[in-house]
């Protein structure tokens, strides 16, 4: 495809109990992973169902219809919201088979991302072992494609088995050599961590839902230089700087001494992750079961704010860190606290007007010097939801921050301060 951008049909399932809020959220969610990718959205499909075809995902009728659409579109390739069992799969890349089109779900999307990504080795090997642990069931449908070749071109009887079992210990094999591999660095890094304790180094690890401002926060506390880029799952490696806690006399007598503390910054979050993927990079994420605090980073102006504090918090506790202290910061505050006034066309050609009071309005000059005078005016954002963010969280220590303009960091520093 050379420099042109692969294009993209999304498809999603949509179940009777599911809004159109969260429907409209999943696809625009699938759109932003397609973007990150480097892929453009040609056709958007749902289908309200209970279930899933069990052949086809979308049933035989749907499937036929969005295949007209991308030879109509020219599109590259099906991206399913979900994911697909081995049978579905194959059931589809055989429709598509002289299209020129291929079929990929949700998971697969996320590792090609992954890797596009990736720029260390371990990040390389984890996303190659989640790879192994996606693909390893779809053996079943090469197998059946080995064995359907028996009678048209002339493959022996039970060479699509052989052929099964040859891919079945070459996967095995290749595993486990990745995870020999993954272990020797795991030892590495469980020597750094023994070492922080042994010097009495307190550690903080940052995480929350992709794209919240995570790897901004920490090159605006420790000045690290991580990457930052407005594309989900930027970072995937981990990255660990250094803040220092000036030495502080509380207004009641009581001293606060000054205290290094190590801040470490991994993968983003997302809703619908499988176990298989998050155990991929277990070791990446070692730095947040190992923490003394974990940093939950939240866009404060996402509009499905609470959903993805609940999707980061159920990753948590699959990862067994549940109960380890947290705070809250809402982040973003500087995109929050601007209003951005809506453009007015005043150019645009109104007629003969007859001159008088009126006319400056009817023009659209008033409009327009209203609106340069909005772009320099700061609104606060209503005291309301805020309070309710900060009442339905207190447990968690809300701070709200701009890492991008550096705003509130020291109220920040002083709530890790008392934790620690």
């Amino acid at each position: 495809m050379n420099d042109q951008k692969l294009k993209a049909i999304l498809i999603d399932i949509i179940t009777p109990d599911t809004t159109p809020q969260e429907a409209q959220s999943r696809m625009e969610e699938l759109e932003n992973l397609t973007n990150t990718f480097g892929g453009v959205v040609v056709v958007k499909t749902m289908q309200k169902r209970g279930m899933p075809d069990y052949d086809t995902y979308i049933g035989k009728g749907k499937l036929d219809e969005v295949i007209e659409l991308g030879k109509a579109k020219y599109a590259d390739v099906i991206i399913v919201n979900n994911i697909l069992k081995p049978r579905q799969s194959y059931s589809i890349e055989e429709r598509l088979e002289k299209t020129g089109m291929k079929v990929w779900d949700r998971i697969d999307l996320i590792l090609k991302i992954f890797d596009k990504h990736a720029k260390t080795t371990e990040a390389k090997l984890q996303i190659e072992l989640a790879s192994i642990e996606h693909m390893g069931p779809r053996i079943f449908g090469m197998g059946l494609d080995l064995m359907r070749q028996e009678g048209r071109v002339g493959v022996r009887s039970g060479q699509g088995e052989s052929n099964i079992e040859i891919m079945k210990r070459h996967l095995r094999k290749r595993k486990q050599n990745i995870l020999d591999k993954l272990e020797q660095y795991e030892k590495i890094r469980k020597l750094h961590r023994d070492h922080r304790k042994r010097q009495n180094l307190k550690t903080a690890a940052i995480v929350g839902y992709t794209n919240a401002g995570k790897s901004s926060l920490l090159n605006a506390m420790t000045n690290k230089g991580a990457y930052v880029a407005d594309q989900l799952f930027a970072t995937l490696s981990t990255r660990v700087g250094k803040l220092y806690i000036q030495p502080k006399n509380e207004e009641e007598g009581k001293y606060i001494r000054g205290q290094e503390i190590l801040i470490s910054d991994t993968i983003g979050f997302i809703q619908d992750l499988p176990p298989s993927l998050i155990q991929a990079f277990k070791s990446t994420l070692a730095e947040t079961v190992e923490s003394d605090i974990i940093l939950h980073v939240i866009d404060v102006t996402d509009p499905h704010i609470h959903k993805k504090i609940e999707v980061v918090e159920s990753i948590l506790s699959q990862l067994g860190v549940g109960n380890i202290p947290k705070i809250y910061i809402f982040n973003k505050m500087d995109m929050a606290m601007r209003k951005t006034p809506k453009e007015l066309d005043a150019n645009e050609y109104k007629g003969l007007v007859k001159a008088g009071k009126t006319s400056a309005k009817e023009l659209g000059w008033e409009e327009k010097e209203k609106a340069e005078r909005e772009k320099t005016k700061e609104l606060k954002i209503p005291k309301e939801p805020l309070q309710e963010i900060k009442e339905k969280y207190k447990k968690h220590h809300p701070v709200f921050v701009s890492a991008v303009e550096k705003t509130n960091l020291d109220e920040l520093t002083q709530v890790i301060a008392k934790f620690l």
